[in-house]
């Protein structure tokens, strides 16, 4: 994998991440969903969204557009 991708969301919730992840998909963006929740206590850890670099600026307005309606 290449070291391009960066955190654009963070999230404890799988399927809040894959919601943003799939908006960003649809909107020409993409994003992968990095898993680090422990895997035995699934309440330990937390879920990254990561874009890359080029496309965080996009990635990051079209978050904040959508968390605020």
């Amino acid at each position: 994998m290449e070291n391009n991708w960066v955190k654009v969301y963070t999230t404890e919730n799988p399927v809040t991440a894959e919601i943003i992840k799939q908006g960003l998909i649809e909107n020409d963006i993409a994003a992968v969903v990095m898993n680090k929740k422990d895997s035995s206590y699934q309440t330990f850890g937390i879920i990254e969204v990561l874009v890359s670099q080029k496309d965080f600026d996009a990635a990051e307005a079209y978050i904040n557009s959508t968390e605020t309606e």
